[in-house]
């Protein structure tokens, strides 16, 4: 078993969608606190971000927060986390996160969620890290994504190793099963580009 304690959740800001979606990050919030895992996310208190830091303050978990000065200033920052980050720019928020944690799980979320997605899935894939990327695939939302993925793969942008890296799980009641089986890199970044 492996030992990840910190993990970064991306997942979207809007308030406005479907109760499957707020019901199944308010369950990974509360999933995380009860399994003593700290939660890593974007700092902000709206939409499903809101919930999930909620959800696992509500359950007595530790949420760290990192939000850029620019959305903290429209006073969309989260005021009861046990700790919160205000930095200057959007990349240092995304750098905080990944250096603050030891996986990834994506929830459902609009084009922000995907920027995050791809740019820590381009990172793992060059060799910057080598922490577990979990894509959770409620209702079916990250099928057309993954389905891109493949085809990037059938097509040779990718090699099937890369997309072996991921996990696909269907139901965030398997988030803690898939960490303790999270693949790790298995090719030396140095040479799988040959």
């Amino acid at each position: 078993m492996k030992n990840f304690r910190n993990i970064c959740v991306y997942c979207g800001s809007s308030a406005r969608v479907d109760d499957l979606f707020k019901n199944a990050i308010r369950e990974l919030g509360k999933l995380l606190a009860e399994s003593g895992k700290r939660v890593v996310y974007g700092g902000g208190h709206v939409g499903l971000m809101g919930l999930l830091a909620d959800s696992a303050l509500a359950h007595g978990g530790e949420v760290t927060g990192i939000i850029p000065e620019h959305i903290a200033d429209k006073e969309l920052a989260h005021e009861g986390l046990t700790d919160l980050h205000v930095v200057k720019t959007m990349h240092e928020r995304k750098q905080m996160m990944v250096d603050q944690s030891d996986a990834f799980i994506i929830m459902p979320g609009g084009l922000g969620t995907m920027d995050e997605f791809f740019e820590i899935f381009t990172w793992w894939q060059l060799g910057l890290h080598d922490k577990p990327v979990i894509i959770v695939n409620v209702a079916g939302y990250w099928s057309p994504l993954i389905a891109l993925i493949d085809n990037i793969v059938t097509c040779k942008f990718a090699r099937a190793e890369d997309r072996a890296h991921l996990c696909v799980i269907d139901d965030v009641a398997e988030v803690i099963d898939a960490l303790d089986k999270a693949p790790r890199e298995t090719i030396d970044p140095q040479v799988k580009w040959i």
